[in-house]
């Protein structure tokens, strides 16, 4: 068995249970022999509670995962042509696969006793949003296999966007003024195209701030967990300074005892 199909098997599991398999395979792989298997499978990580619910997803709803993915390699092949109403259309269903299958997986966790939060259903619709991206990522997700959420911020080589703005061909046209209906048209197109482009990064925008604001929450409380630490730190520091006092203490009285004991004995021995 290959550290692949082991993979699939541990990112199946609840989070709770994957370290104690996880550390059951390693254990296995050695007593096998196969050092270099155990090595690989003990680099698996645990998986997020974002990434478990995907794996959930595609394990419970494939159909649907490879429907979205299919989606992915369609946008990728319409940016390579620069074609905008291919884009238009498409972008329109990628929000909407992504955003359905986001609630799916959610409402599948609910059903498997974990529940989430809104900071982790926005989280798997970026991490799916990377899969229509990501060839890599994509077969994360198909496979089931992912250890944390993912993000993407360009979507294939032509830019920044995830959605290319076309050129107008009248740009290129040594004489546009010959047909400037034809021109109208395609600068009309390009219009609608920017705007989708506009669209989609304000999205994209909005997400990224939502992330940012759950982000600087989450360092607020972690800020609050170290000042308690600390001061629960400081308290057992000194609470170890005079169980410390006392030990000596303890240890000079026994000490004190044993002589006595022995002091008695060679008495009692000497009668």
């Amino acid at each position: 068995m290959t550290v692949d199909d082991i993979a699939v098997d541990l990112y199946g599991l609840a989070p709770s249970e994957f370290v104690t398999a996880r550390t059951a395979r390693v254990k296995a792989a050695r007593d096998a022999g196969d050092k270099e298997l155990a090595a690989a499978i003990g680099k698996l990580r645990k998986p997020t509670v974002t990434a478990w619910t995907v794996n959930l997803l595609a394990r419970e709803a494939p159909d649907d995962v490879d429907a979205l993915l299919q989606l992915g390699a369609a946008l990728r092949t319409a940016q390579q042509r620069l074609s905008g109403a291919e884009l238009r259309s498409l972008t329109g269903q990628r929000q909407q696969a992504v955003t359905a299958l986001a609630k799916k997986a959610g409402a599948l966790a609910a059903e498997h006793g974990h529940p989430v939060n809104e900071g982790v259903l926005r989280e798997i619709g970026q991490t799916l949003t990377a899969a229509l991206a990501d060839p890599a990522v994509a077969e994360q997700v198909h496979t089931g296999t992912l250890a944390t959420a993912t993000t993407y911020s360009g979507f294939g080589p032509a830019g920044p966007g995830l959605v290319a703005v076309e050129t107008p061909a009248a740009a290129a046209d040594p004489e546009p003024a010959d047909n400037p209906r034809e021109e109208l048209d395609e600068a009309l197109e390009a219009l609608e195209s920017a705007r989708a482009a506009r669209d989609a990064a304000r999205d994209e925008a909005e997400q990224a701030a939502a992330r940012l604001g759950d982000i600087e929450a989450r360092i607020a409380e972690l800020k609050d967990e170290l000042d308690r630490a600390e001061q629960e730190r400081q308290f057992t520091r000194s609470t170890e300074r005079t169980a410390q006092d006392q030990l000596r203490s303890t240890q000079r009285q026994l000490d004190r005892m044993e002589r006595w004991v022995e002091r008695a004995r060679d008495r009692v021995d000497g009668e």
